[in-house]
């Protein structure tokens, strides 16, 4: 098999989906007291745009991007990316389709024994045939692109956090992604900051065109981000197309999210 990052046509408007969820239930602990997190989601991510997943603590947020990556397996449904089943592909045709993934950690994920520059450079030196001058030339581009112009020899420990972010977007970027995931982007970030970053992110994706999802506990703050938001709490999912909406929803658990999270006068 060799994926491509075609998307699917679903109902979402009229464009196509680069992820869709079909039944997709997933449970942990032991038979006898299974803790049930997602259970019969279905949804689509619209291709070229922004999809925000928010909900609390242990809802399964994270699961979701672990799902679609395919670290973990959905104990039943379909978890379709660019058209091919995820949990159907072996080893070598899931690496090939990573390769058209980009992530974003919580943390940065950067190796503090490596420098800006070489951070950056890592996915382009471990998955690519590229020369050391297209390498430079790639990255010295991408360092002009995101502000880091003047910083390549510094190292993790010297950056600030916000910086730090801009540094794992930039690797993130490196493959040219069709599909860029993050997971709790702004976490450890002053207000001030994490508006910068939510900037940043916005700017990049119109320019480059990739579709973003974003995991956030950032409510409702990181809605301004979202052309999708999927909400999640108590094992019942509800998507929505503006943040208004929410307060509306026809699941009571998502509707408590709202009062709880959002405030009762929460409007969008």
């Amino acid at each position: 098999m060799n994926p491509d990052h075609t998307a699917q046509t679903t109902a979402v408007g009229e464009v196509a989906a680069a992820v869709r969820f079909v039944d997709v239930s997933k449970s942990f602990g032991r038979a006898t007291r299974r803790n049930r997190v997602l259970q019969s989601a279905t949804f689509s991510v619209p291709a070229g745009k922004t999809t925000v997943i928010a909900g609390g603590s242990g809802q399964g947020k994270s699961v979701t991007l672990k799902l679609i990556l395919g670290l973990l397996k959905p104990d039943s449904g379909q978890i379709l990316v660019f058209g091919h089943d995820i949990a159907r592909l072996g080893f070598k045709a899931l690496r090939e389709l990573r390769m058209q993934f980009g992530v974003l950690f919580q943390g940065g994920a950067l190796f503090d024994s490596l420098s800006v520059f070489e951070n950056i450079a890592l996915p382009l030196r471990e998955r690519t045939e590229l020369s050391e001058e297209e390498i430079r030339h790639k990255v010295e581009s991408t360092l002009e692109q995101l502000g880091l112009a003047g910083h390549e020899d510094k190292f993790p420990a010297q950056l600030s956090g916000g910086m730090k972010k801009r540094v794992g977007l930039a690797r993130a970027l490196q493959l040219e992604p069709k599909l860029l995931l993050f997971d709790e982007p702004t976490t450890g970030l002053d207000p001030v900051m994490t508006q910068e970053i939510y900037e940043l992110f916005s700017s990049t994706q119109k320019r480059l065109g990739y579709t973003a999802m974003i995991v956030s506990h950032d409510v409702p703050q990181i809605f301004k981000l979202a052309d999708q938001i999927i909400l999640l709490n108590k094992g019942e999912l509800d998507t929505f197309t503006d943040a208004a909406q929410i307060v509306h929803s026809s699941k009571e658990p998502i509707r408590e999210f709202a009062r709880t999270v959002m405030g009762p006068g929460f409007t969008g």
